[in-house]
């Protein structure tokens, strides 16, 4: 089945590969059936292991529609989401997302995040980084600031 847009998210992830910026991976944010914002991996050209496809598509659309959730818009990628990206996708409240490639084709050209899934299911000291809690009472005053904030802008 053919799609213009996941056609489009694939077209930018090629054209990455070629361009020499980054890595093979593409993505769009369509709204009312019209993208309104794109992006392409660009993790090594500016040194940002944030840079994900995903993530820089949803913040030119956030700041394109001045809004920080995108629950009437929807992702499309050439790959299936890391779980950063997944988070992010869950924050923005986008309605869908497709993806064409899966997170093993992924990693047989070398992007593997399978490791991810299982450091989340560790107990934090075994982490391949070591997660240690500390100063949780002094840091518990901003979040009673929080839930004390009469005007707080949820999200």
């Amino acid at each position: 089945m053919s799609n213009p847009f996941m056609a489009r998210a694939v077209q930018l992830s090629i054209d990455n590969v070629r361009s020499g910026r980054g890595g093979p991976f593409g993505a769009v944010v369509v709204r009312d059936g019209k993208i309104i914002a794109e992006g392409v991996n660009r993790v090594t050209s500016a040194n940002d292991p944030t840079a994900h496809a995903e993530v820089l598509a949803i913040r030119q659309a956030c700041a394109n529609l001045g809004v920080y959730h995108l629950e009437d818009c929807e992702l499309y990628t050439s790959c299936e989401p890391c779980p950063m990206c997944l988070g992010a996708i869950y924050w923005a409240h986008l309605s869908r997302l497709y993806f064409a490639n899966t997170a093993a084709d992924a990693a047989e050209i070398g992007f593997d995040d399978s490791f991810l899934y299982g450091e989340l299911k560790k107990p934090h000291l075994q982490r391949r980084i070591p997660t240690v809690q500390i100063m949780r009472e002094e840091a518990l005053a901003g979040f009673r600031a929080w839930a004390a904030k009469v005007d707080k802008i949820p999200y």
